[in-house]
């Protein structure tokens, strides 16, 4: 809502006052559709889809003179670029069917709109150069105003995040925080220099200085390209024991979301969280070397003594295939008393525990009130109650 409200503002403004400057307004609003374009290889799950129109829409906000000559676009016609230049990119996405990113839009807007207001008024009014002229106090003022624009954009996305999926708000600001260590500020930095080289050199900056950011966008994806692989790989050996007909269909992948969820719900993130997700992908692995599958695969109701005689098999099994021996320790330590393991280790449990008792993904709200009931029975011996109470809130918001 806000983002459509400045959104207006700013078409309104320029279609009253017009365009200043309609050929820097042209260069820019072309460099960030095409910045827009490159949507189409994102990796899913990218943090910034879109890295080069970040940094063009950041540098036209940022921009105060161009080839030596001062510029007077204000705020609102930065807005109105970067939406301009956002709706065309997105044009081909729309034919393909994906559908506008309203979310990755609304970001851009209310991101580049706050950095736009921060710095054009300053500029136009003389009171930049004025206080701060064009030495070490200018390049601090740009520092400082990228650090709090990329705040304000992992706010952004925090609260995006937290509307869409119901996650807690702080584990989420955490993971956005920890990315703006990798593209975020690359992005930051793109735009700053962008601007910086437009204002000296002119518009023939723009294509120069994108090639470094299109390298390290390149670098990015491979690197997540290789993380997907490996968890593809990971996924493939947990479904060997529903191959062999230990565990019913789909339980490791029901398991592991789950875990996510309420590792989410408890705080977790980054690479606890990733850790957490393998851990519950593999935890019944150990089934593999059973004589005689389990009923169901549901190891949570077999004596303790068995139940640890498997996880320890997992664990074995875990260290032989090249995933990180932190993975194997959570497998290992699930049939240990809870106040002896890990969290990790103590939310695939409770997991685990739940997808057997509920009778896997044809549990409906009967089924799931009836094993969250008894999990909580077992709280005082087998299951930590924050990680059951944590899982009732997940399924609760899953359930509603």
């Amino acid at each position: 809502m806000a983002a459509a409200a400045v959104t207006v503002a700013a078409l309104a403004w320029v279609v009253t006052h017009g365009v200043a400057q309609p050929g820097n307004a042209l260069a820019f609003g072309v460099f960030i559709a095409v910045g827009e374009l490159a949507r189409w290889w994102a990796v899913p799950g990218e943090r910034e889809p879109a890295p080069l129109g970040a940094a063009g829409a950041l540098a036209y906000a940022l921009l105060g003179e161009c080839a030596g000559a001062p510029t007077g676009h204000g705020a609102f016609q930065v807005v109105a670029v970067v939406v301009a230049g956002a709706l065309v990119g997105a044009v081909p996405h729309v034919a393909r069917g994906q559908g506008p990113a309203l979310d990755h839009v609304a970001r851009r807007v209310l991101t580049v709109g706050f950095a736009a207001v921060c710095f054009q008024p300053l500029y136009i009014s003389g009171e930049l150069d004025l206080r701060l002229g064009q030495g070490p106090g200018y390049a601090l003022f740009l520092l400082v105003l990228l650090v709090l624009t990329a705040l304000c954009d992992a706010v952004l996305a925090a609260v995006l995040l937290c509307a869409r999926t119901g996650h807690p708000f702080w584990p989420l600001l955490r993971d956005e925080l920890r990315a703006l260590l990798g593209i975020g500020s690359a992005v930051c930095a793109t735009g700053a220099v962008m601007a910086l080289a437009v204002a000296v050199a002119g518009l023939w900056a723009l294509p120069v200085f994108c090639v470094p950011l299109l390298l390290t966008q390149l670098s990015f994806r491979r690197y997540a390209a290789v993380r997907a692989t490996y968890r593809q790989t990971i996924a493939s050996l947990a479904r060997a024991t529903e191959v062999a007909g230990y565990t019913r269909p789909g339980h490791a992948h029901r398991v592991a979301a789950l875990s996510t969820a309420v590792g989410r719900e408890m705080g977790l993130c980054g690479p606890d969280l990733t850790l957490l997700e393998h851990a519950a992908l593999m935890h019944d692995i150990g089934q593999l070397s059973l004589v005689d599958p389990v009923p169901e695969g549901a190891t949570s109701s077999l004596p303790a003594a068995e139940q640890r005689r498997i996880a320890l098999l997992g664990g074995a099994v875990v260290r032989q295939t090249g995933v990180p021996a932190a993975v194997a320790v959570v497998v290992e330590q699930q049939a240990d008393p809870y106040r002896d393991q890990p969290l990790a280790a103590r939310i695939v449990r409770v997991a685990n525990a739940y997808d057997d008792l509920a009778g896997g993904s044809g549990a409906g709200a009967g089924g799931a009130l009836t094993a969250l009931e008894r999990l909580r029975l077992g709280t005082g011996r087998d299951y930590q109650p924050e990680v059951v109470e944590s899982l009732a809130r997940v399924l609760g918001r899953v359930l509603a």
